[in-house]
C-alpha cells in the first residue's frame, strides 16, 4: 500500500466556496438580447446609410451630367 499518498480535506463551507467562483461571468438573458438587437440594429442601420449613399450618388451622376436646356 502507498503510504505516501497525498489526500485533500475539503470541508462543506469549501465546496460551496468553490462551485460560485466556477462562474463569475454569466450574463443574463436580458443582457445577451439586448447586447443581440443592439448588433442588428448597428448592421440595419449600416446598410441603410450604405444604401442612401449609393442612391444619392447615382443621382447625381444621372441628373448632373445633363446639360441645362436654355431659354431662348
Amino acid at each position: 500500500m502507498n503510504t505516501n499518498a497525498k489526500i485533500k480535506i475539503i470541508k462543506k463551507g469549501d465546496v460551496a466556496a468553490q462551485k460560485k467562483e466556477l462562474r463569475p461571468d454569466v450574463r443574463t438573458k436580458r443582457e445577451t438580447a439586448r447586447e443581440m438587437v443592439s448588433t442588428v440594429t448597428n448592421w440595419v442601420s449600416d446598410l441603410q446609410a450604405r444604401k442612401r449613399d449609393e442612391t444619392k450618388m447615382a443621382i447625381e451622376q444621372l441628373f448632373g451630367q445633363q446639360p441645362q436646356p436654355t431659354e431662348s
